[in-house]
């Protein structure tokens, strides 16, 4: 009976974190991180890019590490910003009183005057094609719609002048250089 062939240290795996099973219906894009049980160690993880638009572009190359942060900055701005009043719901008892309205915080504020530079720099009809794209998730195609345009000479012209606003707020929020 032959012995079983040694394994090299280099050929053991620990162990093997990647998950098999995904949604039926699941776009993903591979990322790498940074790796919390190994200091200095990198993971490679799937991101769901489905409902994302800004991730999609930039899984598949289309913009650049700097235009990506600059959406997400854009996006986290408005959000923080965007915090106010809360609804009312019609399904609870009326009742005299109530909650005192929250008073605007400094992030708020702080926020909402980095997005005042951002409308500035954008123009009208750039801060509306960021709005659709980044806030509201909609693809160059449901873009083009919304206008009533159609066509894919519509949707690459959308595309390019994403791209350009995505610069801009790159530049806006200090993640490129202007260029000269």
């Amino acid at each position: 009976m032959a012995r079983p062939k040694r394994q090299k240290p280099n050929d053991l795996k620990i162990h093997d974190r990647r998950t098999t099973d995904l949604l039926r219906n699941a776009i993903v894009a591979p990322i790498e991180i940074d790796d919390p049980l190994e200091a200095g160690g990198k993971l490679y993880v799937m991101r769901s890019i489905r409902n994302d638009p800004l991730a999609g572009l930039h899984a598949r190359h289309h913009i650049d590490e700097a235009q990506y942060q600059g959406g997400r900055a854009f996006q986290h701005d408005f959000e923080t910003a965007e915090r106010g009043p809360k609804a009312i719901d019609p399904s609870k008892e009326a009742v005299d009183g109530g909650l005192m309205p929250e008073p605007i915080t400094e992030a708020q504020r702080k926020a909402a005057h980095r997005l005042k530079r951002v409308y500035g720099a954008l123009g009208q009809d750039g801060s509306a094609l960021a709005h659709d794209v980044l806030v509201y998730g909609l693809t160059m195609s449901r873009v083009c719609v919304r206008r009533g345009l159609s066509g894919e000479r519509w949707e690459k012209y959308f595309g390019m002048r994403f791209q350009e606003c995505l610069h801009c707020l790159a530049e806006v929020y200090g993640f490129a250089m202007e260029e000269q």
